[in-house]
């Protein structure tokens, strides 16, 4: 089964090829950066590493670009709040959010461009837009003339006359179009500003992607990712601006995540409803938001609640005792036993690949995974050995890497405490022996208060800190 992404742009799910054989061009918008980074950000940042991963699983080379909006009307209001320099402001942001993303172990993007970094390439982008028709001047400002395009709005599948109509766009009266969208802003006073053949100015948000694409990955684009509140305005105008230039289609798949939601509305920080992902990460493992990602779609919304990040902590405690070892004194499992073990592994991978080559399906494949653990802790209750765990072990890390989960158990205390501990437990045992049943349970009761689990099999027992 070849991999089949949902694409924006045919509303389908099509077979995925590449421009250039075994290399994948992936550009993903990141954050505008004038705040702290909450959890709608790590969603589509997760969802879109998931898929990059997933893609060098299957042996693509990916060159994967993430922006930073530095330069904008939200940075340049928080800075005058605050009193600071706008461009300060940015990098201070900008370093939280990479922080974040190394939390959460979202793999480094091949490049971070910003829009400040990129101004000839911009100014340089416009110039050929007035060149063709598609772009004029007005009193120092430059707009994109929609009119010019004849499918503007095929991605989001509306006319220019519905647009229009439904817009809530202020009435600029020097515009030919009412949806005619600045490429180039004149200066005001006290704002940061370029030299350009228009006067001091700076870019309008759409031309600054369209233009790092075309820097860093060329005018042509395997996957464009991002939010689905991205598809209109940002996404078309991108789509507008590249391809009147080029001539040729911009993005061969056009790939959008959900919106992260809190309660009944969308989380953002323009509502005030945000969790950051310092207040998530302060609380669970960077692992736990991973997981409640991959059970859900990522084009489907996400809904942000204690319970279901409580629900989502026990499947993560599920993942981790199937990378326990074999229990004390095990005896072995039989040769069929091993076998059905061996084949539950191979039928994992299977179902795995299968899931995902479908749309990136992380639900499914999290459930064979699910499954493979399942089986693996049956093993080793049943008697595995270690060696006899490694090959099912071994293949259950091999598709939890590759969904990005790190599966790393933390220790609630120093490991001075283990052998003690350790003795607890072969007392515990002595006492099972003996059938003194009250004492044996007040140890395994004391040891759980202090965040110590055991788990009994017929072959001793063994113990681990709680999650």
């Amino acid at each position: 089964m070849a991999l089949k992404i949902y694409n924006t742009l045919t509303r389908t799910k099509e077979e995925f090829t590449t421009l250039e054989p075994g290399k994948v061009r992936m550009y993903v918008c990141g954050p505008t950066v004038y705040a702290d980074a909450h959890l709608g950000h790590a969603m589509s940042a997760l969802v879109f590493d998931i898929a990059r991963r997933y893609l060098e699983y299957k042996g693509y080379e990916v060159r994967y670009v993430m922006n930073f909006t530095d330069v904008d009307d939200k940075i340049i209001n928080k800075a005058n709040e605050l009193g600071v320099d706008p461009f300060s402001l940015a990098e201070q942001y900008i370093a939280g959010y990479k922080r974040n993303l190394e939390e959460l172990n979202i793999k480094p993007a091949s490049v971070n461009p910003r829009a400040t970094e990129d101004m000839p390439q911009i100014i340089e982008m416009i110039q050929q837009l007035i060149y063709n028709d598609s772009a004029y001047v007005v009193d120092g400002d430059v707009y994109y003339s929609v009119d010019s395009d004849d499918d503007y709005g095929k991605l989001s599948g509306r006319s220019i006359q519905t647009m229009n109509a439904g817009s809530r766009i202020q009435v600029d009266e020097r515009k030919e179009h009412p949806m005619d969208f600045a490429l180039w802003k004149s200066a005001k006073p006290g704002e940061p500003a370029w030299e350009s053949p228009w006067g001091k100015g700076r870019p309008g948000w759409h031309i600054e992607c369209s233009a790092m694409n075309m820097v860093h990955l060329g005018d042509q684009i395997d996957i464009h990712g991002g939010g689905n509140d991205l598809i209109f305005p940002h996404h078309e105008n991108e789509i507008a601006q590249t391809e009147s230039i080029t001539g040729k289609p911009f993005a061969r798949f056009w790939m959008h995540n959900g919106m992260m939601g809190l309660k009944d509305d969308k989380m953002s920080k323009s509502l005030g409803n945000m969790v950051t992902i310092d207040q998530f990460l302060s609380e669970h493992p960077g692992d736990v938001m991973r997981l409640w990602v991959l059970n859900g779609s990522y084009r489907s919304p996400l809904t942000y609640s204690e319970a279901v990040i409580e629900q989502t902590t026990q499947g993560y405690k599920r993942l981790l005792s199937a990378k326990k070892g074999a229990l004390p004194g095990s005896a072995g499992l039989s040769e069929n036993e091993l076998a059905k073990l061996q084949d539950a592994a191979q039928a994992a991978r299977q179902g795995f690949v299968e899931a995902m080559d479908d749309d990136f399906n992380t639900a499914l494949a999290m459930a064979t995974i699910y499954e493979l653990g399942k089986t693996i802790n049956q093993a080793r209750a049943d008697g595995a050995t270690d060696t006899q765990l490694g090959t099912a072990q071994s293949v259950f890390d091999e598709l939890t890497s590759t969904l990005g989960l790190k599966l790393e158990e933390e220790t609630a205390v120093g490991t001075s405490a283990d052998a003690f501990i350790d003795l607890l437990v072969a007392l515990r045992r002595d006492l099972r022996a003996e059938k003194n049943w009250a004492m044996s349970d007040e140890i395994r009761d004391k040891l759980k208060s202090l965040g110590v689990i055991l788990e009994d099999s017929k072959d001793g027992s063994t113990w681990s800190w709680e999650s």
